[in-house]
């Protein structure tokens, strides 16, 4: 029986490479970025690029919101199927949204290396597997609604399905060549060094405890200090904190966990995902598996296990790992960690102006690696530029999530059952 710790794989294997500063006393910038995830450093590092000033405040540290504790999947397009995004934003906003986040994934394969940053970037795609055979329609709607738009998806099955996703419990994937994985944590720092290298202040273990009005820009303060700034940027995500923003207002938290064997070797763990996908199932309560280039299996689902025992942890991994592949005999389970979801009812976005001069974003709904880079370079272009065409979609007014906190509380209780009945094997 291994020893199975509660940490964040990414974490452990990611050195910092960022030095830990506090904001103390007054700084100057022309834009100030709260929140050091994916987003904020996007956007800064392409204001930068055009030679304006800008300070990052990070509450805690580099990546240790959802930017450093995701799956590490580098998604193209929402959550939901595009036909349903345009039936919602319309023809042409939702068009316009399926484009650009179609195209995300290469916009974060290009910026990582022109960067250089090393995160075990591999761009081989993902795979969406069925699980039964309303899986399977699903996956054959999504590839005809994506095909139509031109993106490289295949539907695999046979032999083709089972060898890309090593599995007999598989009779479909959608392949979305687009798509592929990386270390988030270590692509977030990869981002936060680049913005150091061009000139950036980067100021972390910093909660903002007001953001107002200053003449014709904006106060940005903190227990240590201050910003004056005439733009901000507000990419905090599900960890947004403090009564100084209504921000958390417009979404409800929900929760994902993983679990990280140790090392595996040989002939069986080879023959999971062997071309390097990362991959997710068709289930309402969804499982993902990938593998890093340690050959770490990397299992996860919706809700939290910071609140649950090792043995209910370790005999959930058992359940889907031995369903999958039972060839792999018991598995050594190494550590677990859960991170936040920014959710809304819709699964799509929403980006906000509630000033002039400040923007804000939230709603990823999961998909924050491809989603924050994009947007955090459409936030820079649109405060540089002024131009709303710069932006995927308009801004939407500010309304609350009706009982946030139920809506939590909901979906985390249906989880937490349907996992229950998973370890006494009532469902899979």
């Amino acid at each position: 029986m291994s020893d199975l710790r509660q940490a964040c794989l990414w974490e452990t294997i990611t050195r910092p490479s960022v030095a830990v500063q506090p904001l103390a006393g007054e700084r100057r910038a022309d834009v100030c970025v709260i929140g050091a995830g994916i987003t904020g450093l996007s956007a800064a590092l392409h204001v930068l690029e055009q030679g304006r000033s800008v300070v990052v405040l990070e509450a805690h540290e580099v990546g240790r919101g959802g930017s450093g504790r995701n799956v590490g999947l580098v998604n193209a397009g929402t959550w939901i199927r595009p036909d349903d995004v345009e039936a919602t934003l319309g023809a042409e906003r939702g068009g316009r949204l399926n484009q650009v986040l179609g195209q995300a994934p290469a916009e974060v394969f290009a910026l990582i290396q022109r960067l250089g940053i090393e995160c075990q970037a591999r761009h081989q795609g993902t795979l969406h597997m069925a699980h039964n055979a309303a899986g399977i329609a699903d996956l054959q709607a999504r590839q005809a609604q994506w095909q139509r738009r031109g993106a490289d998806v295949q539907l695999l099955t046979g032999a083709a399905c089972r060898e890309y996703c090593g599995t007999e419990q598989i009779a479909a994937a959608l392949l979305d060549r687009r798509a592929g994985t990386l270390n988030p944590m270590a692509y977030t720092q990869g981002l936060a060094d680049a913005v150091q290298r061009l000139g950036g202040v980067l100021l972390q273990q910093s909660p903002v405890q007001a953001l107002v009005r200053d003449g014709d820009g904006w106060q940005v303060t903190t227990a240590g200090g201050s910003v004056r700034a005439q733009q901000v940027v507000i990419s905090t995500g599900a960890y947004t904190e403090g009564d100084w923003t209504v921000l958390r207002k417009q979404f409800f938290r929900g929760y994902y966990y993983q679990i990280a064997s140790k090392p595996l070797q040989g002939a069986a763990a080879d023959q999971i995902l062997p071309h390097g996908q990362g991959s997710w199932d068709t289930r309402t309560v969804l499982s993902s598996i990938r593998r890093d280039d340690q050959g770490r299996l990397l299992l996860g689902s919706l809700g939290r296990v910071d609140n649950k025992p090792a043995w209910f942890v370790r005999r959930w991994a058992d359940r889907i790992q031995r369903h999958y592949f039972p060839e792999l005999g018991q598995v050594p389970w190494e550590m677990h960690w859960t991170g936040c979801i920014d959710f809304t009812p819709d699964h799509l976005m929403r980006l906000f102006e509630p000033a002039p001069g400040v923007v804000a974003v939230t709603g990823y709904n999961g998909r924050g690696n491809t989603t924050g880079t994009v947007i955090g370079r459409a936030f820079a272009e649109f405060l540089l530029k002024g131009d709303h065409q710069h932006l995927p979609i308009p801004f939407s007014p500010m309304k609350p999530v009706s009982v946030p906190s139920l809506r939590t509380l909901f979906y985390e209780s249906g989880f937490s059952l349907y996992h229950a009945g998973q370890c006494l094997r009532v469902v899979l």
